[in-house]
């Protein structure tokens, strides 16, 4: 049975899986950024 396949797709799981992380990380990052603007704006 040839193994390139699964190879395949577990490199695609792999970049789509940290591609996901690194975009829910970026969404947190800059909602935490503008919650922390908002607060020294109110002071």
């Amino acid at each position: 049975m040839n193994p390139w396949p699964f190879i395949i797709v577990a490199y695609a799981l792999t970049f789509v899986g940290t591609g996901g992380l690194v975009w829910q990380s970026l969404v947190a990052m800059r909602r935490a950024e503008a919650e922390a603007e908002a607060l020294r704006g109110d002071k």
